[in-house]
């Protein structure tokens, strides 16, 4: 089987075309993060009170923090 002869012009050419290729999908996949982003940050967020939340107390006899 013969070698295949391409010349150094398509080599380029095929380059080119992939590399702009991935630089058009990485250009779509960062708009699409910063767009679900964007809605992220715009959503509401709900804050709990801290009475509610538990507290840690530490154990005298072992000095390891517990749920109060």
């Amino acid at each position: 089987m013969p070698p295949i002869v391409i010349s150094p012009l398509v080599k380029w050419t095929l380059g080119a075309l992939g590399a702009a290729a991935v630089v058009h999908w990485v250009v779509k996949e960062v708009r699409r993060v910063n767009a679900e982003l964007d809605r992220a940050e715009m959503a509401p967020v709900r804050v709990q009170s801290r009475e509610f939340l538990p507290t840690l107390k530490r154990d005298p006899q072992t000095g390891e923090y517990r749920l109060d």
